[in-house]
């Protein structure tokens, strides 16, 4: 995929017209609302159902086995995958009719890492939106996105090709690109698959920094290990939901079954 694709707006046809009343003062909040989402892959159903509310200043972790629709999720957030019903809010509005307030980074095995950009060329394109299409980038957004590589430890390899950097590399160039981009709703798809720990603790430390900063942060992630306690709130799936909120409340024998079947283990808890 062209990294440049990544900031295409979705179709009209994308959008789905099937939500449901939601509480007022909720939908006027900055939190993001998750509406009673359906969403079919050709003739089966992908995710039925949907709904949670993500609060501003969380570090959310979605998570669920393989197949379970995780990775649809976000993208029919993003309007990004054709929706049969449910809609997706932020502040009170249609989140994929606002796009400008997002950063997605998808999975690393859906970019093309032969694309001829530099990390530099790759970091500047969150400032596409802010700049304009086809416009000179200004000085603020050169310094807005040195400042970005700065943070996650990138600087030196600026010139470097993106395609000569290691795994974790590049997932620190793609969390600087979205850093760059000053967005309010960040979305993460399995943002630890194939790095080290530097880029693991980096990436944890940033995360944790944004939502510090008020910002909703939704990361998909597999990782039932010691990680799953940075995370404020989890969204347990296997194509619907089967429990939102903290590991209390949602790391349950019961609600391990139900999404994974059998038996699973997971750190701090056990689930029979």
């Amino acid at each position: 995929m062209n990294p440049l694709a990544f900031f295409q707006s979705p179709t009209s046809a994308a959008l789905s017209s099937g939500s449901r009343s939601i509480n007022p003062s909720i939908a006027r909040s900055r939190s993001l609302i998750i509406n009673h989402l359906t969403v079919n892959y050709r003739s089966m159903q992908a995710l039925s159902d949907v709904s949670f509310v993500v609060h501003p200043g969380s570090l959310v972790g979605i998570f669920g086995p393989n197949g379970a629709g995780k990775s649809t999720l976000v993208k029919a957030m993003l309007g990004l995958t054709p929706r049969v019903a449910g809609e997706v809010f932020y502040k009170g509005q249609l989140l994929a009719e606002q796009l400008e307030c997002t950063a997605y980074v998808p999975q690393r095995s859906q970019i093309d890492w032969s694309f001829p950009a530099s990390v530099w060329d790759v970091v500047l394109m969150g400032r596409v939106r802010k700049s304009g299409y086809f416009h000179r980038f200004s000085a603020t957004s050169r310094r807005i996105a040195a400042s970005a590589l700065e943070r996650v430890g990138m600087a030196d390899y600026r010139d470097r090709r993106i395609g000569e950097l290691s795994g974790g590399q590049q997932q620190r160039v793609f969390l600087a690109r979205s850093l760059a981009q000053e967005a309010e709703v960040f979305i993460f798809d399995e943002p630890f698959v194939g790095v080290d720990q530097k880029t693991e603790d980096i990436l944890f430390r940033i995360f944790r920094e944004l939502a510090n900063a008020g910002k909703i942060v939704l990361l998909v992630n597999h990782d039932l290990g010691e990680t799953i306690t940075h995370f404020d709130q989890l969204i347990l799936l296997n194509r619907e939901l089967i429990a939102s909120g903290d590991r209390t409340h949602v790391l349950t024998p019961d609600n391990m079954t139900r999404a994974y079947g059998g038996h699973v283990r997971f750190f701090g808890n056990q689930a029979a």
